[in-house]
């Protein structure tokens, strides 16, 4: 069962149904204006040229790699290594867009699919041609989007857009955090429940029906759609050396205007928040990567939003979901907070996964509850050092990061006693 968690400013769902906007001087690429707003027809996308020229595996794929675009969904693997895995792989495969999107915090993939579905299904054809796909996939866990995409395919189909090789076709699977991990996409299609399986073999390897499957984040394949319009070199024009492009942010918290931004990667995290009417200066931290990449707390105004800066700094850009965290916020109650939602969301399989989250959770409890004995600090700062990559997936890894990176925290009030 998920937990309701309350609806403050921090917590309170992101609205994908505005129109999103674009940071500073970064060209508009999936961001559209207001006055297109809910979303555009596949005439509009039409003139802008998607759903083009035939595209050529191979070729596509050398475009792919000097793009260098990333996977959008949180992990930022290189999206020409994923698509080449499937793509030499013998026989027929299966290609899905994932927009699942259980982490709390982000509502891009949902804005996507609200207001630019039949981009997506570009993206999708294309890694269809690409890797020779018979079965082309959309997997959500919201019956309203479902109905959306199923609209779009019924338009796509009727313009004939679609080859006749391929079938498109949407996925409902239920809405837990973990049903959206790629094995899990799987287990789903396949008729089962949508946790996680033990590795290998990896979707790329044995999947949908048993067969290759590449799946990436909706995003990233609405950026595939572009580079096959635009090519790499002008992907790759925005964005810094090592994370291309621009990227979907999902900006809640502590700022006036809450919701999806469109921003080069490489930016200053303060760039974006000052977009939405806050300051990065005046906070008392950030989660940058949604819930699951843990709290940063002082100064990162000058923190640029790229895979490896974020990473250097003790978190993940991760699906780019940015939450400001108000200079008041009781950031160790607020780790309490999610670490009761980590505790509540495991797929409940794994040892180290039910025992590590509930063990963080209840540190953070008896903290709250008035307990200061150093060994809570301790534990925490051993439990997020350790448990990291022990699981079936990589749940426990964000269970560990809110350890790891707000365990320090409880140092800087006396401990039994004695100051730290």
């Amino acid at each position: 069962m998920t937990l309701a968690m309350p609806q403050t400013a921090l917590h309170r769902a992101p609205d994908f149904r505005a129109p999103a906007r674009v940071v500073g001087d970064t060209p508009a690429r999936l961001a559209l204006p207001a006055a297109n707003d809910p979303a555009w027809e596949l005439a509009d996308e039409r003139a802008l040229g998607f759903f083009g020229a035939s595209v050529e595996g191979d070729a596509f794929l050398a475009e792919l790699e000097v793009s260098g675009l990333r996977g959008r969904g949180g992990a930022g693997f290189p999206a020409h290594r994923k698509f080449a895995a499937v793509a030499s792989a013998p026989g027929d495969c299966v290609v899905v867009a994932n927009g699942h999107e259980g982490e709390p915090a982000s509502a891009k993939d949902r804005w996507l699919l609200t207001h630019r579905p039949h981009l997506v299904l570009d993206g999708l054809l294309v890694a269809a041609a690409v890797t020779g796909a018979s079965d082309a996939i959309v997997y959500v866990s919201d019956p309203e989007l479902r109905e959306i995409v199923d609209r779009a395919v019924s338009e796509i189909t009727a313009a004939g857009l679609v080859p006749a090789e391929v079938t498109v076709r949407t996925h409902l699977a239920e809405h837990t955090y973990v049903a959206g991990e790629e094995s899990a996409v799987c287990r789903s299609i396949n008729g089962f429940p949508a946790k996680p399986t033990s590795k290998p073999p990896r979707p790329f390897e044995s999947g949908v029906r048993g067969l290759p499957t590449l799946i990436n984040n909706v995003e990233t394949l609405a950026h595939v759609a572009w580079i096959r319009r635009h090519g790499a070199q002008a992907f790759a024009a925005t964005g810094s050396a090592s994370s291309t492009g621009t990227a979907l942010f999902t900006l809640t918290g502590a700022v006036a205007e809450p919701g999806v931004y469109e921003m080069s990667l490489g930016e200053p995290i303060s760039a974006l928040i000052a977009a939405g009417g806050g300051s990065a200066a005046d906070t008392a931290g950030l989660l940058v990567g949604g819930w699951f990449g843990g709290v940063l707390t002082g100064d990162h105004s000058t923190l640029r939003c790229c895979y490896d800066a974020v990473r250097e700094a003790g978190g993940g850009l991760g699906c780019a979901a940015v939450t400001v965290l108000d200079a008041g916020q009781d950031v160790v109650a607020l780790a309490g907070e999610l670490s009761a939602w980590f505790q509540s969301e495991s797929a409940m399989q794994c040892g180290v996964c039910v025992s590590g989250t509930n063990a963080i959770a209840r540190a953070f409890r008896q903290v709250l509850r008035g307990d200061a004995a150093a060994t809570h600090h301790e534990n925490l700062i051993r439990w997020g050092s350790t448990l990291s990559g022990r699981g079936a997936c990589s749940f426990i890894d964000g269970a560990a990061n809110l350890a790891r990176t707000a365990g320090p925290l409880l140092a800087a009030e006396p401990l039994d006693g004695k100051e730290s």
